[in-house]
């Protein structure tokens, strides 16, 4: 009997990744779809200058997508641009930014499940940075913070986790999760919150998602929040991140 013919999925998908392949005109990638989160796909021919899949398959595109499953990935038949944040690439610390991202959704998003919400923060974090009107440092604190959420890594942030107090100063342990007033902070990792930045944390890991990006900070709480959420984000996934490390080297050198 001769098998059912494989169902195209039709999806939107933000390409995360391109990979090395022997096949000079193919492109391999790694794509954030809303529909079956993380997939690795190859796009016959994108490479040829004339290839229609070519500027919807790049990194940093979000398109929208005919994929065809195989037996260890998926092949694109066809792939339009929706937004290829063109802008980004015209900076190089925002780009190294975005790509930092990409990597985090690269492992932090679900394989082969639904990822609508993760896509959206991914493009809502995309949008702001390429728009240039918001401090990129917030936007990767919110993005950082959101995906640790939409994964399961929630702080206790409700008080003090010995006597409950809820108001500053609070010190934050990224290693565990949890506040501390000043009468059970210990020394460790624990880091001093202004009322500003506890209120900020609040809302981005407590807050709705839809209004996650809608707030500000003066510049130096926005670089205590940063500091703060990259440290509990790498205390709790324990591991180091490549386009981080770029992009700190970037910001040191003010390019």
């Amino acid at each position: 009997m001769a098998s059912a013919p494989k169902q195209h999925l039709m999806t939107d998908g933000l390409i995360l990744r391109e990979y090395d392949t022997l096949a000079e005109a193919d492109r391999f990638v790694a794509i954030l779809t809303r529909d079956k989160g993380i997939v690795r796909a190859s796009a016959r021919g994108a490479k040829r200058i004339k290839s229609r899949a070519g500027a919807a398959t790049q990194p940093l595109c979000y398109a929208r997508l005919s994929l065809i499953p195989g037996r260890d990935k998926y092949v694109i038949e066809d792939a339009q641009p929706i937004e290829v944040f063109f802008s980004l690439r015209q900076d190089v610390e925002r780009l190294a930014l975005a790509q930092y991202f990409c990597e985090l959704a690269l492992h932090m998003c679900p394989t082969d499940l639904p990822a609508p919400e993760h896509l959206r923060l991914l493009l809502n974090g995309l949008h702001y940075l390429a728009a240039g009107e918001k401090d990129p440092l917030l936007l990767k604190a919110v993005v950082e913070g959101r995906l640790l959420c939409l994964e399961g890594y929630m702080p206790d942030l409700t008080g003090c986790c010995r006597c409950r107090a809820e108001e500053a100063p609070l010190w934050f342990s990224p290693a565990a999760g949890t506040l501390a007033c000043v009468h059970h902070a210990g020394q460790g990792d624990a880091l001093e919150l202004s009322a500003g930045v506890l209120a900020a944390l609040r809302h981005v890991l407590c807050g709705p998602f839809e209004r996650c990006f809608a707030f500000s900070l003066p510049v130096g709480e926005t670089a205590a929040l940063a500091t703060l959420m990259e440290r509990f984000l790498l205390a709790q996934q324990q591991r180091h991140y490549k386009t981080l490390e770029f992009y700190h080297t970037l910001r040191s050198e003010g390019m």
